[in-house]
């Protein structure tokens, strides 16, 4: 796979053609975003060309409120993946507007994000029903960042488990350090460490190598390391994990784990589609 410059591009003005009504957009969350990116190998702005609307007997497992076309468009800017050439095909479920009618699509700028077909370039299958999404600057801007962390070499792994929680006292009285160590797909190293000094403020970071840094940063918001933790930790630090030797500094590895997940913050989504 390969993906585009991702440097902040000039804001454009709104694409506005006759007859083109962008269907309503859920505002997608950063993480509603990487749900969408993380299964996709092509991402692209293409515009329809022709939009046709299967009936109700051609769009099994349609979603209520949501309406199948199949759509063929012109690829104008491939964001990541394989060239396809100039035209792709592919079906997308779009919401239907407030009055219940269908939104018109044609000449209708938008992303798609989508895996494509063995052995047939033009065709493609959207990762999500809901994959097309009307275009914008901002959306593709964001896209673009994302793809851009996902294909590097050190990108952050998938988080699968919490494997292991530890605090260890200082020499002086409310000094220590808890660290956490996870599982992840792949078995790339994850750890976090949580630093307590007397009279300062607790720290902590997180680090993507087999060096467990008292100097690690928390991940920036909204990136792939923000993503990785605030969507896969539990709540709430299981027992079975917190191997502190006593009581007391088990208590101790719970509250700076909740901590962290405070300072992480949610996990949002607002994607009813699976």
């Amino acid at each position: 796979m390969s993906t585009g410059d991702a440097k902040a591009q000039p804001q454009a003005a709104p694409i506005r053609t006759a007859g083109a009504v962008a269907p309503a957009a859920s505002p997608l969350t950063y993480a509603d975003l990487v749900d969408l990116a993380l299964p996709a190998d092509f991402v692209a702005k293409v515009q329809v060309r022709k939009a046709s609307r299967l009936k109700p007997a051609d769009s099994p497992g349609i979603a209520p409120g949501r309406v199948r076309f199949y759509i063929e468009a012109t690829t104008q800017a491939l964001l990541i993946g394989p060239a396809t050439g100039e035209s792709v095909r592919f079906l997308a479920d779009v919401p239907l507007d407030a009055k219940g009618k269908p939104p018109k699509l044609n000449k209708l700028p938008v992303l798609v994000l989508a895996r494509t077909v063995p052995g047939k370039p033009a065709d493609l299958a959207l990762v999500a029903p809901d994959a097309m999404l009307p275009w914008s600057a901002e959306l593709e801007q964001k896209l673009r960042a994302i793809l851009t962390e996902m294909v590097q070499p050190d990108a952050p792994p998938h988080i699968t488990a919490l494997r292991e929680a530890l605090h260890v006292p200082g020499n002086l009285a409310g000094e220590g350090e808890t660290q956490l160590f996870f599982a992840t797909e792949g078995g790339k190293p994850v750890s976090l460490s949580i630093i307590r000094r007397p009279g300062m403020d607790t720290t902590w970071g997180v680090s993507f190598s087999e060096i467990v840094d008292q100097a690690a940063r928390p991940p920036a918001p909204e990136s792939l390391a923000w993503y990785r933790l605030a969507c896969s930790l539990p709540a709430t630090l299981p027992d079975r994990a917190n191997i502190s030797p006593s009581a007391q500094l088990r208590r101790v590895a719970a509250e700076d784990y909740a901590q962290v997940v405070r300072e992480l913050g949610p996990c949002a989504r607002t994607r009813t589609q699976p």
